[in-house]
């Protein structure tokens, strides 16, 4: 199978500890014995690709060669998951089978909790920096994983109240017909009814085999919602609003885009995203540790600059590499769990997200940022697209812990 090939980096710009991914069985014991092996679980060609896909991978080498040599070498391979649950259980089994010893990122919230449920079987580490679905640090909560960065609930939360207080109080949404999309949709639901507006209705169409949007826009324009909430993402979500455009959709309602990134709006063009609010956690022109860090990755990522999917690896696999150097690697091969538990009782703190903690229940808190796409006239450089709208502390972004029922919790 294909995806589970490892894909070879250049070892040119690769700093001391972060090597190519022999074939495992090639490692002497002792070798293997000092050697932390991250593998990185993404979509490498098809809707989520510019999300994290490649650059996420390199986001991850930029945390290894920051991190440097601390007694013990570290792996990074990647496999394309092909935004499909089976595949992603698959390559997840045989790479802790082999000896993985944590598995990053895993987009398409379907296979990010196929992938929680072997890591937990198998008793690995396992952080999530790409799904969507809150039900990572919800029903489905784990103590072998974490789950970084994003999540439905505070994607509805941000944006999805932020409309209903701007006029737009009846919704009619346009969903990706798996996990996520059902998360989003039922996330952003709850609080748009409790802001007082209403869903008129909605439909969901097959992931990830749609590219043709019309027959969905005109029932969304037949409803006559103020808002067109979309859950879906990356060329599924580039397209909708493109086709929206196209029919002239926008003319009579507002489009709400629950989860984009930047490049999104890059692929879009200011002229059709101008005036768009979306929500990140993470803005390469944010602040001053922000800027510092696109500097940094600017020759891995190239054409370009890191988004809160791809970045998130960054911050994920440094604070992890960080625990592993806390608590040794002998020690971190013997549970998945208490590389868990030790990377919630450390602190964060990474030039992507500044300071944070993580829960009990697995959720990596951080803020989040309700963004507003400039028009053209108002970008001043390259890749210069957002305004803040409001900014929600790290304690205030997330689900809080008495709602979500993860077994974790203790009442």
């Amino acid at each position: 199978m294909t995806a589970t090939r490892r894909q070879l980096f250049a070892t040119a710009g690769v700093a001391v500890g972060a090597t190519l991914a022999p074939p495992l069985s090639r490692l002497s014991r002792a070798q293997a014995a000092n050697t932390i092996r991250i593998g990185v679980l993404n979509d490498q060609s098809g809707p989520y690709r510019d999300l994290s896909g490649p650059y996420g991978v390199q986001c991850t080498l930029q945390a290894v060669q920051e991190f440097g040599n601390k007694g013990f070498t570290v792996e990074v391979i990647n496999a394309d998951h092909q935004n499909k649950p089976d595949v992603g259980a698959n390559i997840a089994r045989q790479w802790y089978d082999q000896g993985v010893d944590m598995i990053l990122d895993v987009p398409t919230s379907s296979v990010g909790l196929a992938v929680n449920n072997v890591a937990r079987e198998k008793n690995k580490a396992y952080v999530n920096t790409g799904s969507a679905t809150s039900d990572l640090t919800g029903a489905q909560c784990s103590p072998n994983t974490v789950h970084w960065m994003y999540d439905t609930y505070m994607l509805a939360k941000s944006t999805g109240a932020a409309m209903v207080k701007a006029g737009g109080d009846s919704w009619f949404f346009i969903t990706a017909d798996y996990a996520f999309g059902h998360a989003l949709e039922r996330d952003t639901s709850n609080f748009v009814k409790a802001a007082g507006g209403k869903v008129v209705g909605g439909v969901r169409y097959p992931f990830p085999a749609t590219t043709d949007f019309s027959s969905f826009l005109v029932q969304a324009q037949a409803s006559k919602a103020k808002v067109i909430g979309l859950a879906n993402a990356g060329a599924d979500l580039i397209n909708t609003i493109k086709q929206a455009a196209e029919f002239g959709v926008t003319k009579r309602a507002k489009l709400a885009a629950l989860l984009m990134f930047i490049p999104d709006v890059h692929a879009l063009g200011l002229n059709t995203a101008q005036g768009l609010v979306l929500t990140e956690s993470f803005y390469w022109d944010l602040n001053d540790r922000t800027r510092a860090l696109t500097q940094r990755l600017k020759p891995r990522l190239k054409d370009q600059v890191p988004n809160m999917a791809s970045v998130a690896n960054y911050s994920a696999a440094l604070h992890y590499l960080k625990t592993i150097a806390d608590m040794g690697v002998p020690a971190s091969k013997v549970s998945g769990i208490d590389v868990i538990n030790r990377m919630k009782a450390l602190p964060c703190d990474d030039d992507a997200f500044g300071e944070g903690t993580i829960r009990i229940d697995g959720r990596k808190l951080c803020p989040s940022y309700l963004f507003e796409v400039k028009k053209p006239e108002e970008s001043k450089a390259p890749w210069d697209y957002y305004k803040v709208v409001q900014s929600t502390p790290k304690e205030e972004a997330f689900r809080p812990l008495s709602e979500g029922g993860c077994s974790l919790v203790k009442a």
